[in-house]
């Protein structure tokens, strides 16, 4: 991932990883936090080091000498500070403790090492270079990335080669990784002098906005750590990652109302599901880019600039079931039925998986179908999420538990419980404490809640305050703007597609839990209003999946009490979601 540790010294069976600060007259936060997240990276992801102890030790070599304080928690120890002359005092005062199981130091050196990265730090490696294959685990236990990456190149070289246009949706559980398939791609095609200029859309503004400014920062860093004078500026780095991941609304408008054949050969659309209806973009385009009527919807008007290309072009689709959050969303079915009015000549790859109702929104699998050129391919689908990479079962009990399937949610959650820990409370400052204790490092966390949730306020929780998202998840701990104050909260619309190691969920009467079903509100004026529309229920449901499964490592989720004295907030309109969860075997602290 870009990360290397200075020195690592296999001692008497322990694992001594040292970060050298040379000329540092003090230890530095940051230093600290930078050795502690090389020790996280090997426990979680180099297979041999699991089950080792594993010691971090800054070196500031001017610094003045610090006392040796060992403390373990899960097989790490905190940092030690040493300076120039006291390094072999600190690995003999670890040693001397510590009686550890032999291991061979040549199969430790000769590991696998399988990381999960978020999709910030993916990008970022993507960007500088690394694959998709090496940034990604490869066990036997997940569903390859690298299956999906080829087949979907596979894909493309069909259709340069033979002529076609093709389209491929490509189908996943929540952080499977479908915008790090898309990232991928975008980068591998991303050559003008071979004909395959490729682009990255989406239409989650927040997304857009997080990678764009990663890549730019780390950009500037990395020129930086060259020290050979071109130094390049934020604003230069912005323009390049802007050009390669684009926000889809601005790229769409830009075809409209003339010929104008895409530089790209390959489109790759993030979250496809949340493409727009045809009523939708009609009253966006007449009130606000003022062109009354317009005929297309979203996915058939996308479809179409690329089918203007003469002989080959390839549309790739990343898309999710139970994602639709918002109004005007026109899920799968919508791209289908544009192929269908206006480009039936198009090959069209699928999946079987998306014979699901997540996917097809009551619509039959043959209606969607029917008269397309259509090719099932398996590896379409990533069946495993990464993001979750403690285990592979969030996204299955986050869905048994919106389906109100107790006894499934229940067998779900012991298989969890011990790897994703998560926890329910009735205390917002007992979730915050537990969060903040469980994270080392710069291991990121935050607080989450639906746009809905107007009756947080009183516990100090708006969901209508304006933040930068990039900011939230970028800027470090010292920053009072970033997620590590758990002071900002952020919606769905802000963290879909993105991810943090530990969330802190706070959850308000709009989605309740009530004699076995769940119930959907929405708050307008003084009042709750019961939502009966079905699509607006199910745009509130896949809110509260979405926040449920943003989080890598694990989960506190805060249930206020309510109040007696304030109608809008009454005890019951909580207690039902609380005893549900219990029921499930949730821990309460």
């Amino acid at each position: 991932m870009g990360k290397r540790v200075d020195t690592v010294i296999l001692y008497k069976n322990i694992v001594f990883l040292l970060e050298f600060k040379c000329g540092d007259t003090v230890y530095k936060n940051y230093a600290y936090d930078q050795v502690y997240d090389y020790a996280l990276d090997l426990h979680s992801f180099h297979k041999e080091s699991h089950d080792k102890l594993l010691v971090p030790i800054i070196v500031s070599t001017e610094a003045a000498a610090a006392a040796f304080e060992i403390i373990e928690y899960d097989r790490i120890i905190e940092p030690i500070r040493c300076n120039s002359s006291n390094i072999a005092a600190a690995i003999n005062s670890v040693a001397e403790k510590y009686s550890e199981p032999a291991f061979d130091y040549e199969d430790w050196e000769n590991s696998e090492y399988l990381p999960t990265p978020t999709i910030v730090e993916a990008a970022q490696a993507l960007y500088r270079g690394h694959n998709v294959h090496d940034i990604t685990r490869s066990d036997a236990g997940a569903e390859n990335l690298t299956v999906t990456t080829d087949g979907i190149n596979r894909i493309i070289e069909y259709s340069k080669k033979n002529s076609r246009k093709s389209i491929c949706f490509v189908t996943g559980v929540p952080g499977a990784g479908k915008t790090l398939a898309g990232l991928n791609i975008a980068i591998q095609r991303s050559n003008a002098q071979k004909g395959e200029h490729a682009v990255f859309l989406s239409g989650n503004y927040p997304l857009v906005t997080v990678l764009q400014e990663a890549l730019a920062r780390d950009k500037v860093e990395q020129e930086k750590e060259k020290q050979n004078g071109n130094l390049v500026s934020k604003s230069e780095a912005l323009r390049s990652t802007s050009a390669f991941i684009q926000i889809i609304h601005k790229y769409r408008d830009s075809f409209v109302g003339n010929d104008n054949i895409p530089p790209e050969r390959v489109a790759i659309f993030d979250e496809a599901q949340r493409a727009w209806t045809q009523d939708m973009i009609e009253k966006f385009m007449a009130t606000k880019k003022g062109v009354p009527q317009f005929p297309y919807s979203e996915p058939e008007f996308l479809i179409s600039t690329m089918d203007r290309h003469k002989d080959w072009a390839v549309v790739i689709c990343l898309a999710g079931g139970g994602q639709e959050i918002n109004t005007g969303e026109a899920g799968r079915p919508e791209w289908y039925d544009s192929l269908r009015r206006s480009f039936t000549d198009w090959d069209v790859y699928i999946t079987p998986q998306l014979n699901d109702d997540e996917y097809c929104r009551g619509r039959s699998w043959y209606s969607m179908l029917s008269g397309l050129n259509t090719y099932k391919t398996e590896n379409l689908h990533l069946a495993t999420s990464v993001r979750s990479f403690r285990t592979p079962d969030l996204a299955a009990f986050v869905k048994a538990v919106l389906d109100a399937d107790t006894d499934e949610a229940k067998a779900l959650y012991r298989r969890i419980k011990y790897k994703y820990p998560n926890v329910i409370t009735r205390d917002l400052n007992k979730a915050k404490n537990w969060v903040r204790d469980r994270c080392r490092g710069t291991t990121r966390y935050g607080l989450l809640a639906s746009r809905g949730a107007l009756r947080l306020k009183p516990e100090g929780i708006f969901v209508k305050n304006k933040i930068s998202v990039a900011n939230w998840f970028l800027n470090g701990k010292d920053d009072v703007r970033s997620s590590y104050m758990l002071e900002d909260v952020v919606t769905e619309f802000d963290i879909q597609g993105l991810e943090i190691d530990y969330s802190l969920v706070a959850w308000d009467a709009d989605f309740r839990f009530v004699e076995d079903e769940w119930k959907y509100y929405n708050f307008a004026g003084t009042r709750w209003n019961n939502i009966s529309s079905e699509e607006r229920r199910l745009y509130l449901k896949n809110t509260y999946r979405v926040l449920l499964t943003r989080a890598r490592q694990g989960m506190a989720i805060f249930i206020p009490v309510g109040s007696c004295s304030d109608q809008t907030r009454r005890h019951e309109y909580y207690d039902g979601v609380f005893e549900y969860l219990k029921e499930i075997g949730v821990r309460q602290i």
